[in-house]
């Protein structure tokens, strides 16, 4: 990797950091290249505005989720589905301090107008789409889009409640549920 890339990855990935932890709107140009150890002049250079950073944020988010999608392409359909949900309860320390690493990113993204909300938006519905087409997969015909709506809204409501409540135990819990409610599918 060459230098150049090397000062942009750090800056994209103390941007990703920052806005997890602190929301994009707690999150200054000047936090992003503090954490990238890159000076705040060079951020210009690589990155045109703030909003080129959060493009660049939700790209990697995007691949990250690709890449963990493709990581269970040997399973079957319902397999993948249960990775996706114990791979969220995982996270539970993370998420009761900080919310969901998508949701809470789409929620506060999706308020504003314009391109960012829309490519945040495309986070959660590349989630939702993979999920349809595993119930699709499993035969679950006209029934796939409602499975999968459930499944994505029971995952955003359990980050929400191990938020609120700051307790990991609440995405432990619920991500079982989901699992016996897809065992009865």
């Amino acid at each position: 990797m060459n230098r150049r890339t090397d000062k942009r990855v750090r800056l994209v990935e103390a941007a990703d950091k920052l806005f997890y932890e602190q929301g994009v709107g707690g999150t200054t140009l000047a936090n992003i290249a503090a954490l990238a150890e890159v000076p705040l002049g060079n951020v210009y250079y690589y990155f045109k505005s703030k909003e080129s950073i959060i493009l660049a944020v939700i790209e990697g988010r995007r691949r990250i989720i690709q890449t963990q999608f493709d990581s269970w392409n040997d399973l079957s359909q319902k397999e993948r589905l249960k990775c996706l949900i114990a791979h969220n309860a995982t996270q539970s320390d993370q998420t009761a301090s900080f919310g969901d690493w998508l949701g809470s990113l789409c929620q506060e993204l999706c308020k504003q107008n314009g391109e960012i909300p829309t490519a945040a938006s495309a986070l959660l519905k590349d989630v939702l789409n993979w999920c349809e087409t595993q119930f699709v997969e499993m035969g679950k015909g006209e029934k796939s889009h409602s499975l999968s709506l459930s499944l994505l809204s029971g995952l955003q409501g359990i980050s929400l409640l191990t938020l609120t409540l700051k307790d990991p135990i609440v995405i432990e819990q619920q991500s079982h549920y989901l699992i016996n409610w897809l065992d009865t599918l």
